[in-house]
Protein backbone atom coordinates (compact mmCIF):
# COMPACT_ATOMS: atom_id res chain seq x y z
CA UNK A 1 0.00 0.00 0.00
CA UNK A 2 1.27 3.30 -0.82
CA UNK A 3 1.15 6.29 2.25
CA UNK A 4 1.88 9.81 1.55
CA UNK A 5 4.29 11.56 4.12
CA UNK A 6 4.36 15.11 5.02
CA UNK A 7 7.92 16.17 7.28
CA UNK A 8 9.70 19.22 7.80
CA UNK A 9 13.24 19.70 8.52
CA UNK A 10 16.23 21.98 9.33
CA UNK A 11 18.63 21.61 6.77
CA UNK A 12 21.74 22.15 8.92
CA UNK A 13 21.78 19.34 9.76
CA UNK A 14 21.56 17.11 6.20
CA UNK A 15 23.68 17.34 3.05
CA UNK A 16 19.91 17.77 1.63
CA UNK A 17 17.45 15.48 0.53
CA UNK A 18 18.45 13.11 -1.62
CA UNK A 19 20.56 9.76 -0.79
CA UNK A 20 24.63 10.26 -0.87
CA UNK A 21 27.19 7.43 0.07
CA UNK A 22 29.77 9.67 2.71
CA UNK A 23 26.92 12.41 4.18
CA UNK A 24 24.04 12.33 6.25
CA UNK A 25 20.54 13.35 4.36
CA UNK A 26 17.53 13.68 5.27
CA UNK A 27 15.57 10.67 2.81
CA UNK A 28 18.62 8.55 4.64
CA UNK A 29 17.51 9.32 7.90
CA UNK A 30 13.67 8.94 6.75
CA UNK A 31 14.25 5.73 5.23
CA UNK A 32 15.92 4.23 7.84
CA UNK A 33 13.42 5.07 10.42
CA UNK A 34 10.68 3.40 8.12
CA UNK A 35 12.31 0.17 7.88
CA UNK A 36 13.15 -0.10 11.38
CA UNK A 37 9.33 0.44 12.57
CA UNK A 38 7.91 -1.65 9.36
CA UNK A 39 10.33 -4.15 9.53
CA UNK A 40 11.27 -4.15 5.99
CA UNK A 41 13.37 -2.24 3.27
CA UNK A 42 11.30 0.92 2.62
CA UNK A 43 12.07 3.18 0.49
CA UNK A 44 10.95 6.90 0.33
CA UNK A 45 10.45 8.74 -2.65
CA UNK A 46 10.47 13.06 -2.03
CA UNK A 47 8.76 16.13 -4.15
CA UNK A 48 12.48 16.87 -5.38
CA UNK A 49 16.20 17.45 -3.87
CA UNK A 50 16.97 19.89 -1.71
CA UNK A 51 20.60 21.51 -1.41
CA UNK A 52 23.01 20.85 1.06
CA UNK A 53 21.82 23.02 4.11
CA UNK A 54 18.22 24.23 2.88
CA UNK A 55 15.33 23.65 4.91
CA UNK A 56 11.79 22.28 4.11
CA UNK A 57 8.09 23.33 5.63
CA UNK A 58 5.75 20.24 5.06
CA UNK A 59 7.87 18.18 2.25
CA UNK A 60 5.83 15.80 0.39
CA UNK A 61 7.01 12.39 0.06
CA UNK A 62 5.45 8.61 -0.30
CA UNK A 63 6.75 5.00 0.79
CA UNK A 64 5.32 1.66 -0.20
CA UNK A 65 4.64 -1.26 2.24
CA UNK A 66 2.97 -4.07 2.76
CA UNK A 67 1.17 -3.22 6.14
CA UNK A 68 -2.09 -1.54 5.95
CA UNK A 69 -4.00 0.47 8.03
CA UNK A 70 -1.37 2.13 10.03
CA UNK A 71 -2.95 4.35 12.71
CA UNK A 72 -1.38 7.44 11.99
CA UNK A 73 -1.38 8.74 15.37
CA UNK A 74 0.60 6.17 17.14
CA UNK A 75 3.25 5.32 14.24
CA UNK A 76 3.49 9.26 13.78
CA UNK A 77 4.49 8.84 17.15
CA UNK A 78 7.04 6.10 17.15
CA UNK A 79 8.68 7.63 13.80
CA UNK A 80 8.97 10.78 15.77
CA UNK A 81 10.61 9.47 18.49
CA UNK A 82 13.58 7.97 16.39
CA UNK A 83 13.84 10.67 13.86
CA UNK A 84 16.56 13.08 15.01
CA UNK A 85 15.87 16.51 15.99
CA UNK A 86 16.09 18.26 12.27
CA UNK A 87 13.28 16.07 11.33
CA UNK A 88 9.34 16.30 12.32
CA UNK A 89 7.16 14.22 10.71
CA UNK A 90 3.27 16.13 10.32
CA UNK A 91 1.21 13.07 8.68
CA UNK A 92 1.03 10.00 7.46
CA UNK A 93 -2.12 9.35 5.33
CA UNK A 94 -2.81 6.59 2.42
CA UNK A 95 -2.55 7.18 -0.84
CA UNK A 96 -3.68 6.51 -4.26
CA UNK A 97 -1.99 3.18 -5.53
CA UNK A 98 -0.28 6.18 -8.41
CA UNK A 99 0.54 8.81 -6.51
CA UNK A 100 3.99 10.03 -7.18
CA UNK A 101 5.50 12.94 -4.47
CA UNK A 102 7.92 14.18 -7.83
CA UNK A 103 5.85 13.88 -10.63
CA UNK A 104 2.44 14.89 -9.52
CA UNK A 105 3.59 17.94 -7.50
CA UNK A 106 2.06 20.97 -10.02
CA UNK A 107 3.64 23.91 -8.14
CA UNK A 108 6.73 24.16 -5.58
CA UNK A 109 6.94 27.75 -3.39
CA UNK A 110 10.67 28.46 -2.27
CA UNK A 111 11.19 31.41 0.14
CA UNK A 112 14.94 33.05 0.51
CA UNK A 113 15.34 35.45 3.81
CA UNK A 114 18.21 37.85 3.89
CA UNK A 115 18.65 40.24 6.66
CA UNK A 116 20.23 43.94 6.45
CA UNK A 117 21.89 44.22 9.93
CA UNK A 118 23.65 42.69 12.26
CA UNK A 119 21.31 40.44 13.91
CA UNK A 120 22.21 37.49 16.32
CA UNK A 121 18.44 35.61 16.72
CA UNK A 122 18.47 35.56 12.72
CA UNK A 123 22.28 33.85 11.47
CA UNK A 124 20.91 30.14 11.47
CA UNK A 125 17.92 31.16 8.99
CA UNK A 126 18.44 34.22 7.30
CA UNK A 127 21.79 35.47 5.19
CA UNK A 128 23.61 38.68 6.44
CA UNK A 129 23.98 40.89 3.38
CA UNK A 130 24.48 44.15 4.23
CA UNK A 131 25.28 45.87 0.76
CA UNK A 132 23.22 48.94 -0.02
CA UNK A 133 20.24 47.78 -2.36
CA UNK A 134 17.39 48.64 -4.61
CA UNK A 135 14.36 46.37 -3.48
CA UNK A 136 12.30 48.11 -6.33
CA UNK A 137 15.08 47.44 -8.84
CA UNK A 138 15.23 43.54 -8.07
CA UNK A 139 11.74 43.12 -8.16
CA UNK A 140 11.63 44.78 -12.06
CA UNK A 141 14.32 41.83 -12.99
CA UNK A 142 12.34 39.78 -10.83
CA UNK A 143 9.34 39.77 -12.60
CA UNK A 144 11.42 38.99 -16.12
CA UNK A 145 11.46 35.19 -14.83
CA UNK A 146 7.75 35.19 -14.95
CA UNK A 147 6.91 32.60 -17.55
CA UNK A 148 8.23 30.23 -19.29
CA UNK A 149 11.77 30.03 -20.08
CA UNK A 150 15.30 28.19 -20.29
CA UNK A 151 16.95 28.42 -16.90
CA UNK A 152 20.00 26.72 -17.18
CA UNK A 153 22.34 30.04 -17.16
CA UNK A 154 20.76 29.44 -12.93
CA UNK A 155 21.49 25.40 -13.06
CA UNK A 156 24.65 23.78 -11.60
CA UNK A 157 26.79 22.55 -14.00
CA UNK A 158 26.85 19.04 -14.41
CA UNK A 159 23.06 18.68 -13.48
CA UNK A 160 21.56 15.63 -15.55
CA UNK A 161 17.95 17.54 -15.99
CA UNK A 162 16.20 16.32 -19.28
CA UNK A 163 15.07 19.84 -20.10
CA UNK A 164 15.67 23.30 -18.26
CA UNK A 165 12.23 24.84 -19.40
CA UNK A 166 10.73 25.93 -15.94
CA UNK A 167 7.32 27.92 -15.69
CA UNK A 168 7.14 31.00 -13.06
CA UNK A 169 4.38 31.88 -11.52
CA UNK A 170 5.55 34.47 -9.22
CA UNK A 171 8.73 36.15 -7.81
CA UNK A 172 8.69 38.59 -5.69
CA UNK A 173 10.91 40.46 -2.92
CA UNK A 174 9.01 41.93 0.36
CA UNK A 175 10.12 43.25 3.72
CA UNK A 176 8.54 41.08 6.97
CA UNK A 177 8.86 41.36 10.45
CA UNK A 178 10.59 38.62 12.36
CA UNK A 179 8.58 37.17 15.37
CA UNK A 180 11.47 38.15 17.92
CA UNK A 181 10.99 42.38 16.11
CA UNK A 182 7.38 42.12 16.51
CA UNK A 183 6.44 39.90 19.77
CA UNK A 184 9.98 40.65 22.40
CA UNK A 185 10.44 44.39 20.81
CA UNK A 186 14.31 43.66 19.19
CA UNK A 187 15.72 47.11 17.93
CA UNK A 188 15.60 47.04 14.27
CA UNK A 189 14.15 48.75 11.54
CA UNK A 190 11.39 47.02 9.32
CA UNK A 191 13.01 47.47 6.01
CA UNK A 192 16.03 45.23 7.52
CA UNK A 193 14.39 41.87 6.96
CA UNK A 194 13.18 41.06 3.46
CA UNK A 195 12.13 37.61 1.84
CA UNK A 196 12.18 36.42 -1.65
CA UNK A 197 9.04 34.26 -2.43
CA UNK A 198 8.99 32.23 -6.39
CA UNK A 199 6.80 29.68 -7.09
CA UNK A 200 7.31 27.44 -10.24
CA UNK A 201 6.35 24.02 -11.57
CA UNK A 202 9.73 22.57 -11.11
CA UNK A 203 13.19 23.94 -9.88
CA UNK A 204 16.61 22.95 -11.25
CA UNK A 205 19.62 22.18 -8.94
CA UNK A 206 21.02 25.07 -7.13
CA UNK A 207 18.42 27.33 -9.39
CA UNK A 208 16.68 29.49 -6.37
CA UNK A 209 20.21 29.89 -5.01
CA UNK A 210 21.34 31.39 -8.67
CA UNK A 211 18.80 33.43 -9.02
CA UNK A 212 18.67 35.03 -5.56
CA UNK A 213 22.55 36.14 -5.94
CA UNK A 214 22.26 37.70 -9.34
CA UNK A 215 18.84 39.49 -8.17
CA UNK A 216 21.01 40.99 -5.16
CA UNK A 217 23.53 41.83 -7.72
CA UNK A 218 21.46 43.76 -10.02
CA UNK A 219 20.26 45.73 -6.53
CA UNK A 220 23.52 46.48 -5.47
CA UNK A 221 23.90 48.05 -8.63
CA UNK A 222 26.60 46.00 -10.34
CA UNK A 223 24.25 44.93 -13.34
CA UNK A 224 21.51 46.86 -14.80
CA UNK A 225 17.52 44.94 -15.40
CA UNK A 226 18.99 44.45 -19.17
CA UNK A 227 21.79 41.86 -17.94
CA UNK A 228 18.49 39.67 -16.73
CA UNK A 229 16.74 39.52 -19.99
CA UNK A 230 20.67 38.51 -21.25
CA UNK A 231 21.07 35.71 -18.77
CA UNK A 232 17.19 34.09 -19.82
CA UNK A 233 18.14 34.76 -23.81
CA UNK A 234 21.17 32.40 -23.71
CA UNK A 235 23.25 32.76 -20.78
CA UNK A 236 25.60 30.19 -18.67
CA UNK A 237 25.87 29.73 -15.38
CA UNK A 238 29.32 31.27 -15.52
CA UNK A 239 27.55 34.12 -16.86
CA UNK A 240 24.79 35.03 -13.94
CA UNK A 241 25.66 35.85 -10.00
CA UNK A 242 27.11 33.53 -7.54
CA UNK A 243 24.63 31.36 -5.43
CA UNK A 244 23.77 32.25 -1.98
CA UNK A 245 23.93 30.44 1.11
CA UNK A 246 21.74 27.62 1.25
CA UNK A 247 21.09 27.75 5.36
CA UNK A 248 18.59 30.95 4.24
CA UNK A 249 16.52 28.93 1.92
CA UNK A 250 13.35 26.96 2.51
CA UNK A 251 11.20 24.96 0.45
CA UNK A 252 7.93 26.16 1.93
CA UNK A 253 4.88 24.40 -0.29
CA UNK A 254 4.42 21.69 -2.39
CA UNK A 255 0.59 21.55 -4.34
CA UNK A 256 -0.36 18.89 -6.14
Amino acid sequence: MRYKITLSYDGSRFCGWQIQNDAITVQECLQNALSTLLKEETAVTGAGRTDSKVNAISYVAHFETAARDLDAVDFGYKINAILPHGIVVHSIVPAAPDFHARFDARMREYKYFIHRRKDPFMNGYSYLYTFRIDVEKMNEAAALLLGEHDFSCFEKVGSDNKTSICKVSHAKWETYTPGHVSLMGYPAPEDDYLVFTIRADRFLRNMVRAVVGSLLEIGRGRHDIDWMKGLLQGGTRSDAGESVPGHALFLTKVEY
